[in-house]
């Protein structure tokens, strides 16, 4: 958290940034910030099943979701379409830009079962 600080701090940083540290399935319930962002985006964050999970409360419908992906991997082990749907997502592929990343769309209202409980997501995922 210090360095996204500190990029903050710097005078060509953008306006407005705030760093909040916080669980996000607690963060995604908070009515400041659920269904709030047109783009969310992950890296290093954990499986493919707890990113979508955690991540998918924030956004907007219409909204998307970046994450970063290995250079090689089976996307099919990756990735469950059925899962997706079932909180509101629609996986439009794998994208390269140097690294490659998969981009889903929100398309629908998310259940209000999702995301679950603190911590629940990565001991049970979805998929």
């Amino acid at each position: 958290m210090n360095f996204i600080r500190e990029v903050l701090e710097m005078s060509d940083a953008p306006p407005g940034g705030t760093v909040i540290t916080a669980r996000a399935e607690t963060l995604a319930r908070d009515p400041e910030f659920e269904a709030s962002f047109d783009l969310v985006v992950a890296r290093s964050f954990g499986p493919p099943a707890v990113v979508a999970e955690c991540a998918v409360r924030f956004l907007k419908i219409g909204g998307k979701l970046i994450v970063s992906e290995p250079p090689n991997d089976d996307e099919r082990i990756r990735w469950n379409h059925k899962a997706l749907t079932k909180l509101g997502l629609h996986d439009e592929g794998r994208v390269r830009h140097g690294a490659a990343f998969r981009v889903l769309t929100k398309v629908k209202q998310t259940p209000r079962e999702y995301p679950r409980e603190v911590g629940v997501p990565g001991k049970k995922p979805l998929f």
